[in-house]
């Protein structure tokens, strides 16, 4: 198991490393594996890519994002200017299925309501509004309706987890209960665990992931 020095120094480095990314106002903390980042982000979108930066280091157990996401002057939009730019942003990535999405913002946070078959489609609304002007952070809501049967969902997963280079599969288990997975087993790392957590959101009809996956290096 990494010490939490060496981890902390680590997650400071990928910060500065990520290109998308000012971190300047960042700051981390690291107790027993779990990274806290505190601070300021110019944007949601530094935000973000903050967590995800702390999510790809070895040895990190958890991640605590207190970040607080302070506009620059210049990126103050009133919410109807934000609203119209996300449903463009949504239409621009996803035209068959942005009708079926609904944006709500206050006060510069976006919601997103509405329903889609597939969970990439549903990280693709947030992903098209996470960097649009104005932006302090985003929910999301959208609902996932499959029509896939448990029993093809489960091995299409078992296969994506085969094929992956990050995941041993033989140390994972999948339950299917119709849209809702479990994962069970133990992973090396908190990035193979993200990966079959990954892995598992990208089968068609999955509309719940229960990551129970201990990370045992």
């Amino acid at each position: 198991m990494r010490n939490d020095g060496d981890i902390k120094r680590d997650v400071e480095d990928e910060l500065r490393w990520t290109p998308k990314l000012d971190s300047t106002d960042i700051a981390v903390s690291v107790k027993s594996g779990v990274v806290t980042l505190t601070g300021f982000a110019k944007s949601y979108g530094d935000r973000y890519e903050a967590e995800q930066a702390a999510k790809r280091v070895a040895g990190v157990l958890g991640i605590a994002d207190d970040i607080e996401v302070r506009l620059p002057a210049t990126d103050q939009r009133p919410d109807p200017e934000i609203a119209r730019d996300c449903v463009a942003a949504i239409q621009a990535r996803l035209p068959l299925v942005a009708e079926q999405i609904k944006v709500i913002v206050k006060t510069g946070w976006v919601t997103l309501e509405g329903q889609t078959e597939w969970n990439f489609e549903r990280d693709g609304a947030a992903a098209a509004v996470r960097r649009v002007k104005g932006v302090k952070g985003v929910s999301n809501l959208i609902v996932l309706k499959p029509r896939v049967a448990p029993a093809e969902i489960k091995k299409k997963i078992e296969e994506a987890f085969r094929r992956h280079a990050e995941i041993d599969a033989s140390r994972v288990t999948v339950e299917a209960n119709g849209g809702e997975i479990i994962l069970r087993g133990t992973v090396r790392t908190w990035a193979e665990s993200k990966a079959a957590e990954d892995a598992a959101w990208s089968a068609p009809g999955v509309f719940k992931v229960d990551n129970r996956l201990q990370i045992i290096p």
